[in-house]
């Protein structure tokens, strides 16, 4: 089987035959769904239809959240809120809120695979330290305990519907100031207090998360790299001291402050090789099918001479780590859930949120 580490984007409401060339080649192991992909759940179904006839073992991704992070709204779609409501309802009555975590997971997954999506990045795992705008009310709460416990209730609606999850931004982007689409963050914390502060939700979660996405800050008492850049966090910390076994999947290295390493401006190519020589299974690269670019094929290209070059190597285990993270059982149909009576309390759950 090939390995396939790159997730990437397209342009607009149905493929393109440069984005059928692209989604065929064998280093591109899934896609991401923005919304300019979106316009109806016919069209959105329509559209992950095209891309499963294609290439049926594409992992098609989206950031639906809740909150400002929903990329489907409308036509039937359940408007989830931001993950920072369960937290307040956690202040009230917390086994309420673990109730409505698993119900927020389970529309969530079910709504995006009745329309063809496998695969959601979520839940947020980063702390509300009331510090960082690009985080905000995504996160859950301010205490690791509280954010463990209904992250894992989120991932268990999701696993109801069948979807895998992901945690984010390892090991954790709330106490950083700086928005890593538009510059580099820094944390000076030492590895000591991250870890039982902002990481300990990873610890306490390493058996239940499928996947976890490493944030594009910087932590330099413990790497001057970015933690999607270092071994010392991907390897060191989170594999070898918090064991985790899943998939590593790259925040987008097309953010302006994901390819700012060390004082140098890695090109595409170099921050995916570097992403994966650190210990990423899969890397997002999107918004590069907008006008025209040619840049994802540039990378395509320089990625598979890289292999023959010795550039880069695959990582045999990485290929199941990915495989891991497909659906499990079949994907309902949309009417199927108005005839589900556990979606449709679930549903009613979120909507009182």
């Amino acid at each position: 089987m090939p390995y396939a580490p790159l997730i990437i984007d397209l342009a607009g409401l149905q493929l393109s035959a440069v984005d059928r060339q692209r989604l065929q080649h064998p280093l591109v192991g899934g896609v991401i769904l923005f919304g300019r992909n979106w316009q109806d759940r016919a069209q959105l179904t329509a559209l992950c239809g095209q891309i499963r006839a294609l290439r049926g073992d594409l992992l098609i991704c989206a950031d639906q959240e809740g909150g400002r992070v929903q990329r489907f709204r409308g036509d039937g779609f359940t408007p989830l809120p931001a993950m920072r409501a369960l937290g307040q309802l956690w202040q009230q009555d917390r086994m309420l809120a673990l109730d409505a975590a698993s119900a927020c997971g389970q529309v969530m997954a079910a709504e995006l695979r009745a329309c063809g999506v496998d695969f959601s990045f979520a839940p947020v795992l980063d702390l509300d330290w009331g510090r960082s705008g690009v985080i905000g009310d995504r996160a859950l709460h301010r205490q690791p305990q509280v954010v463990a416990q209904l992250a894992a209730r989120l991932a268990h609606g999701m696993l109801v519907a069948g979807m895998q999850h992901c945690g984010k931004h390892f090991p954790g982007h709330g106490h950083a100031l700086a928005d890593s689409h538009q510059a580099v963050p820094h944390d000076r914390r030492a590895l000591a207090t991250i870890l039982r502060q902002d990481a300990a939700p990873y610890a306490w979660l390493g058996s239940v998360l499928a996947a976890v996405m490493p944030s594009h800050v910087v932590y330099p008492r413990v790497d001057a790299r970015p933690a999607g850049f270092s071994r010392r966090w991907l390897q060191d910390v989170l594999r070898g001291q918090l064991a985790f076994a899943g998939a590593i999947i790259s925040d987008d290295l097309s953010m302006a402050g994901a390819r700012r390493v060390q004082g140098q401006t890695l090109t595409a190519t170099d921050a995916v090789v570097a992403a994966l020589g650190a210990g990423c299974d899969l890397v997002l690269l999107c918004n590069q099918s907008l006008a025209g670019s040619t840049l994802l094929d540039q990378v395509l290209d320089e990625l598979a001479h890289g292999v023959h070059s010795g550039r880069w190597q695959p990582d045999p285990a990485s290929e199941p780590r990915r495989q891991s993270l497909r659906p499990v059982g079949a994907a309902p149909a949309w009417e199927q859930l108005g005839r589900s009576a556990r979606y449709q309390r679930s549903r009613q759950r979120v909507l009182e949120l």
